[in-house]
């Protein structure tokens, strides 16, 4: 169940009870991105993560996306 906010009257877009998660670790990082790349081709809007064009896959996947300049993160096995 969705909690209200008091300066919510109609509609609410962003959830109140989301689950904030440390980014401790390079590993964590990267498992995170993944994850936020991966949603578009489980939902089936798309064959390759790189495809959906609100995505930052498209940047890590060496094309330019929307965003000019944009920094990507770099996983160094250390």
């Amino acid at each position: 169940m969705l909690q209200s906010s008091s300066n919510v009257t109609n509609y609410q877009f962003w959830r109140h009870d989301n689950k904030p998660v440390e980014l401790w670790s390079n590993k964590v990082i990267q498992e995170k991105i993944n994850y936020i790349h991966k949603n578009p081709v489980e939902e089936g809007l798309v064959y390759k993560p790189e495809d959906y064009v609100y995505s930052s896959a498209t940047d890590y996947a060496g094309e330019n996306g929307l965003i000019p300049d944009l920094v990507i993160f770099e996983y160094y096995g250390i």
